[in-house]
């Protein structure tokens, strides 16, 4: 979660708080809390599936790390074999060559697939050059997982990028309901000063609440108060 939907749902947990504490027997502001109080609860719940997939991302991440490192040393035993083997088996040779080091993810393993099945079609090349043929269900069984990994690190990205998305939907709706309720607490408590000063301070936020949405298309406003929208620097 980004800084400024950080900001924001302190900001409404600060608010609903506010609006907790200080009920009225008006349904509309009552009405509007409910809305509120919805809105939070799925704005958390979908944080929390953010912070979920990004540690199960980071971890498919590292473990896709670690196993192409370990398929770098299959793929080296590989090509030692193919340069003992040139004399009597050329194409192999040819075959068993190293990806490059800064091939991606998808490219390595393509490789490494192509130089498993030439090693595993002169299986008794490899075999009299004394390199152990075991080696070579090890590899597959590698590449196995390290698909799997890759595959899950994909997975990740595209649900953390649908969770932001609607996150940030989410979050633009809860400041459409902030305003709302600043009409509501405005009009209920205006002539109270030490309230409308807990009012305003809970909505003290630093930072813009402008949503991405309203930052491509220029919508809303500049108060010249704090507010539902942007808020004053502290003293």
């Amino acid at each position: 979660m980004n800084a400024v939907l950080r900001r924001r749902l302190e900001m409404a947990v600060r608010a609903r708080d506010f609006l907790r504490a200080h009920q009225t027997d008006v349904a509309s502001q009552a009405t509007a809390l409910a809305r509120l109080e919805e809105l939070l609860a799925r704005a958390e719940s979908l944080a929390a599936q953010q912070r979920v997939g990004d540690v199960a991302t980071r971890s498919a991440t590292a473990q896709s790390e670690a196993l192409r490192r370990e398929i770098q040393q299959f793929l080296k035993f590989l090509v030692g074999v193919g340069a003992v083997g040139t004399k009597a088996n050329s194409v192999l040779a040819e075959q068993l060559r190293l990806p490059p080091t800064n091939a991606s993810n998808r490219a390595f393993l393509t490789t490494a697939r192509v130089m498993l099945q030439e090693a595993t079609t002169h299986r008794h090349v490899i075999a009299t050059l004394g390199l152990s043929v075991s080696l070579l269900d090890d590899l597959f069984a590698a590449l196995e997982d390290f698909e799997k990994t890759l595959e899950a690190t994909r997975s990740g990205r595209r649900y953390h990028v649908g969770t932001s998305a609607e996150l940030e939907t989410v979050a633009t709706d809860i400041a459409e309901q902030i305003r709302v309720l600043d009409g509501l607490v405005r009009y209920r408590f205006g002539d109270d000063v030490e309230l409308m000063a807990a009012w305003v301070g809970a909505l003290n936020v630093l930072g813009s609440f402008k949503s991405r949405r309203e930052q491509v298309t220029g919508e809303g406003e500049t108060p010249t108060q704090a507010g539902p929208d942007a808020v004053q620097p502290a003293a």
